[in-house]
């Protein structure tokens, strides 16, 4: 029997698998890294491991969140309406020239919670309109990306409040190295085998062209029409250069793009959300045709609504996405806290931007012939829980008829 892996060899192989599984780097290609301060480690693990793998430049971009709260307690008012558009520019310009983007998160849950919400959506809505070319090219995967997570203080013990910091930071490093399928024998062999099963499902699911998908159970009466020639996809995927990269560290989703539309019903959310720094509980919304016309929130209604009203896209759908409550994030019986790890615990849709990818022959569709076909355009891309072990899910065919797809979370197709 071998022995355990030490924390160096799991972090090193953590760094292997976002390098040469997230990324699917290749030999000559330049990497563009943000990651929090925190984990300095494991970005410098990663830089390493992206040389070895034959990166010709790794450049890395490291952010202090202590930074943005003095920003918040200092800065002048008209300081929210501004954003690093050169910076952003930047990393657009690398990104049309082959760089591959690679993001390390860690985020502190509720970094902003206490900070005037109106601040923290101009902020945001000024990040999200400077960084848009870029995030265009990622969301379109005209690149090859990856997001891992990193094991935090501040999130650490948002995820285990009771424990102290030491131990709560190994509890969260031992959940994200399970989820992230670090600890085994070949952790290449058992991302290839896990990307093999997802590429069944979205195969089964593309072979049935459903018309729309209808979520059922405690709090959800939701019916989602599906974007005309919509595409499943999940785990691997081919970006438009060329390169296989599995986006998310760790995935268990298959997703598709909803028709914006052709949403009708009201859904509650089943986890919390965190979204840049401020935490929004028990989200319940009403769509017509298409449009969340009724949103509350038990709390951070305020930020609910901010978001809501960052464009017209902010209140349609630019993705679904199902995810079977025998996951392993889910049955780890954790609140991460952390979009990456929660969204991958349960079925979920997501407000704004929609994947280009997520059509049939979406790289060669024009912005108009996606818009046609139902796509939603936003500034902002934000997934939320829908899904629990309550759920049931079924396809609908164009004239109504029904196929189960889950029953109490799980599926049964």
């Amino acid at each position: 029997m071998s022995a355990p892996l030490t924390f160096d060899q799991r972090l090193d192989r953590l760094a292997d698998i976002a390098v040469n599984v997230g990324l699917g780097l290749q030999k000559g290609q330049e990497v563009v890294m943000t990651a929090p301060v925190e984990a300095l480690d494991l970005s410098r693990r990663i830089s390493r491991a992206a040389y070895r793998a034959g990166a010709s430049l790794v450049t890395a971009i490291l952010g202090d969140e202590q930074q943005t709260v003095l920003r918040y307690r200092h800065a002048d008012n008209s300081s929210f309406d501004m954003a690093p558009s050169w910076l952003f520019e930047g990393m657009a310009s690398a990104y049309r020239n082959g760089a591959a983007r690679l993001a390390v998160v860690g985020d502190d849950p509720a970094l902003l919670a206490d900070e005037d919400p109106e601040k923290v959506a101009r902020a945001n809505r000024a990040r999200s309109k400077a960084y848009s070319p870029a995030l265009k090219l990622i969301s379109d995967f005209a690149i090859n990306w990856a997001i891992v997570a990193a094991a935090t203080p501040a999130w650490a013990r948002a995820v285990f409040p009771d424990d102290s910091e030491p131990v709560a930071l190994d509890k969260l490093w031992d959940a994200i190295f399970k989820a992230s399928r670090v600890d085994g024998p070949d952790p290449v062999a058992a991302w290839r085998d896990h990307n093999a099963a997802l590429a069944r499902r979205t195969t089964m699911l593309n072979a049935r062209r459903f018309h729309a998908l209808r979520f059922t159970g405690p709090g959800a009466g939701l019916t989602v029409g599906l974007a005309d020639g919509h595409e499943w996809a999940g785990g691997a995927s081919t970006s438009r250069n060329g390169v296989v990269c599995n986006a998310n560290i760790p995935t268990e989703e298959v997703f598709t793009t909803p028709h914006r539309l052709r949403v009708s019903g009201h859904v509650r959310a089943t986890k919390p959300l965190s979204y840049m720094g401020a935490l929004i509980e028990d989200i319940a919304v009403r769509f017509e045709e298409g449009r969340i016309v009724e949103a509350h929130a038990r709390k951070g209604q305020d930020v609910l609504q901010k978001v809501l009203e960052t464009d017209e896209g902010a209140r349609r759908l630019g993705e679904v996405a199902l995810v079977p409550f025998s996951s392993p994030i889910s049955q780890s019986g954790l609140l991460f806290y952390n979009t990456l790890f929660d969204e991958n615990a349960a079925s979920h849709i997501a407000l704004g931007q929609a994947y280009s990818k997520c059509f049939v022959g979406g790289d060669t569709l024009s912005e108009s012939q996606l818009s046609a076909q139902g796509a939603n355009r936003s500034l902002i891309h934000i997934d939320w829980m829908i899904g629990s072990g309550e759920t049931d899910v079924d396809g609908l065919d164009a004239d109504g008829r029904a196929t189960a797809v889950m029953r109490q979370g799980e599926f049964v197709i």
